[in-house]
């Protein structure tokens, strides 16, 4: 972003009301970058994707509520957009993906089957984590999902081992095909704790192949994001490490995607790392057990009207790349196949307690 883009945001009058937070005055400063161009194909593809993950959450909070789901459980709606956008602009099962304790969407767009996914929240075997990990500690290495993590920050230096490894092997080992690049997922509130910075440099000094994706939902838990940093601008933290920065709208799942594709295109060409900070919003408390009540309902609207499904919706119709009948047979084939992954799990075996120490360590 140029100075110029960035002095303008300071001298803009226009705007939503200040009761809709910072976020919403960002918004209308933000760089028009390029969205990314999508065939047919591929926008039903980002679609169904998105819905797929919504519908998903929902159906775990009906879970959640019913006592049919326990412990923790943060759920991912409204931030659709940042999932879908960066996942599947990457390389499934060649590049690396590291998520935090929001992770069930992460899982879904990494290519996780549902079943696995939504068997691990109910704690059966037939989780991806084989019951072990539940709702914050989701993991498939077939997947190339580097796990879920509940402190926050935990898994950035993962993900930087991942970026690490890539660059090794052409490197060192001489491998020319190890181009994978790594994707950290991470929030607002991670931005202030040590693992962020230490990382930076570390991806910085190595010109490593990763990009550091800030979902900033604005609250931290319960924390409004302007009241816990000195600079609520996460992006521009980047350049204290030589390395580029980009903020995008995280309402916009083409935006994000564009965005996606020159910070994995940079990384690939060896040019190092990236910090994308995505301007999004979590629909729903930080967790199931939070009334949400800190909030402005001025606010919650206000985000609520961005929703990033309805906006791809309404791209893919407009530019007529899909008929709404298409979209509703999504919608239906997405509520089927969630349903299914719910009688899947409520039948799945229970973990073998003969087996309670078992992936605790290496097996030969």
């Amino acid at each position: 972003m140029t100075q110029e883009l960035a002095a303008s945001r300071e001298t803009q009058q226009a705007g939503p009301p200040p009761e809709a937070g910072s976020h919403a005055l960002r918004l209308e400063g933000l760089y028009p970058a390029e969205r990314a161009q999508v065939s047919c194909e591929e926008g039903l593809m980002l679609y169904r994707d998105m819905v797929l993950g919504r519908r998903f959450e929902d159906k775990c909070a009906e879970m959640y509520y019913r006592g049919k789901m326990f412990g923790f459980v943060h759920l991912y709606n409204g931030q659709e957009a940042v999932s879908t956008g960066v996942i599947r602009a990457m390389r499934l099962q060649h590049d690396w993906f590291c998520s935090t304790y929001r992770d069930h969407v992460h899982a879904l767009s990494c290519g996780v089957p549902a079943r696995e996914v939504m068997s691990e929240l109910f704690g059966k075997q037939t989780g991806c984590s084989k019951g072990r990990g539940g709702s914050m500690h989701l993991f498939s290495r077939e997947h190339h999902l580097l796990g879920g993590y509940a402190f926050i920050g935990e898994g950035i230096p993962v993900a930087l081992g991942a970026a690490f490894t890539s660059r090794y092997k052409r490197d060192a080992l001489g491998q020319a095909d190890s181009d994978a690049v790594t994707a950290a997922f991470f929030g607002d509130g991670t931005c202030n704790v040590g693992q962020f910075f230490e990382c930076l440099n570390m991806a910085a000094l190595w010109k490593l192949p990763i990009v550091f994706v800030v979902e900033n939902n604005r609250w931290a838990i319960g924390m409004d994001h302007n009241r816990a940093t000195s600079d609520p601008e996460i992006w521009r933290k980047a350049s204290a490490f030589g390395m580029a920065g980009e903020e995008v709208d995280g309402m916009d799942v083409l935006a994000v995607r564009a965005a996606a594709q020159r910070a994995v295109a940079r990384a690939r060409a060896g040019e190092g790392p990236t910090v994308l900070e995505c301007l999004t919003y979590r629909f729903r408390g930080h967790s199931l057990a939070d009334p949400d009540e800190l909030r402005a309902a001025a606010e919650k609207e206000f985000w609520a009207q961005r929703d990033p499904i309805k906006r791809l919706a309404t791209d893919l119709t407009s530019q007529g790349l899909a008929r709404p009948e298409e979209l509703q047979s999504i919608d239906k084939d997405i509520d089927a196949l969630v349903a299914d992954c719910v009688e899947f799990a409520l039948a799945a075996p229970e973990p073998d307690p003969s087996e309670l120490t078992r992936f605790i360590w290496a097996e030969d």
